[in-house]
């Protein structure tokens, strides 16, 4: 049996219903996957503004990034850092005995789950630490939480590559 569609067909109910349901179910479907991206593209931005505040050496900008809860394994740390308020104290330090300094990112995946986001990449930095020049590059994962419609950054793993 072969029916072709006409104008007809348009003014019967269960048609006109069924064609809005198909509508709905796509533009759903695209506003979803703008908003993750959106969320991914807002993970992301964070931590280059959280970069951009050390390049600035605007420490209190810096903190505004980091959760009250933040734990971070560093490149060359034996132990974990815990806290903020410990983030914060050793990247000021840094930053006061630094200058030029300058990271990018390379190869960012950004994944969201809920109100927690994980972003994995390599990162190469360089700048002037206590007069001596620097150059390093590696891998890291950031996780971050969602509170108050702002992405924090509430854990860092860095690690050094060759």
């Amino acid at each position: 049996m072969n029916h072709k569609i006409t104008f007809k067909d348009f003014k019967n109910p269960l048609t006109l219903f069924l064609l809005s349901l198909v509508f709905l179910g796509c533009q759903i479907k695209t506003e979803i996957k703008t908003s993750t991206e959106d969320e991914k593209t807002a993970v992301k931005q964070t931590l280059i503004d959280m970069w951009d505040a050390i390049e600035k050496e605007d420490i209190d900008r810096y903190a505004s990034f980091i959760h009250p809860d933040f734990t971070q394994f560093g490149e060359t740390d034996t132990v974990l850092r815990v806290g903020k308020e410990a983030e914060v104290k050793g990247i000021g330090s840094w930053i006061d005995e630094s200058e030029n300094i300058h990271t990018e990112m390379i190869d960012p995946i950004v994944t969201i789950h809920g109100k927690v986001a994980w972003i994995v990449y390599y990162w190469k930095d360089r700048g002037t630490t206590n007069g001596e020049g620097f150059s390093t590059r590696g891998k890291s994962t950031r996780i971050f939480v969602k509170e108050n419609d702002r992405w924090l950054c509430i854990h860092g793993h860095y690690t050094l590559l060759p």
